[in-house]
């Protein structure tokens, strides 16, 4: 048997999501908070008081919120960078001849 060094081996967990899936995500929740932003200004035009000013402000902040939220993408908040071990038990080699 030789004592060579085994290479790692890693989670399925540690992996990260596909890039098309995370593109997808990131336009979608961009879409929504625009489609908002888009009922803020229709509504201001058709509301009077309080409610016209608070869909003015939405209208107008919207747009860096939803850039915010969209590019927040790609980061895995539970991948502490450490290698994961595997939960199950190596297969160890039987003995040679």
């Amino acid at each position: 048997m030789s004592n060579q060094e085994q290479p790692s081996v890693y989670a399925i967990t540690s992996a990260s999501t596909g890039l098309s899936f995370d593109q997808a995500g990131r336009k979608r929740r961009y879409l929504i908070s625009m489609s908002l932003r888009t009922i803020c200004f229709v509504g201001a035009v058709f509301a009077s008081g309080n409610l016209r000013w608070a869909l003015i402000f939405g209208a107008i902040f919207l747009p860096y919120i939803a850039v915010v939220i969209a590019n927040a993408g790609r980061e895995n908040f539970f991948y502490n960078g450490k290698q994961v071990e595997s939960p199950t038990r190596k297969i160890e080699s039987g003995p040679t001849q």
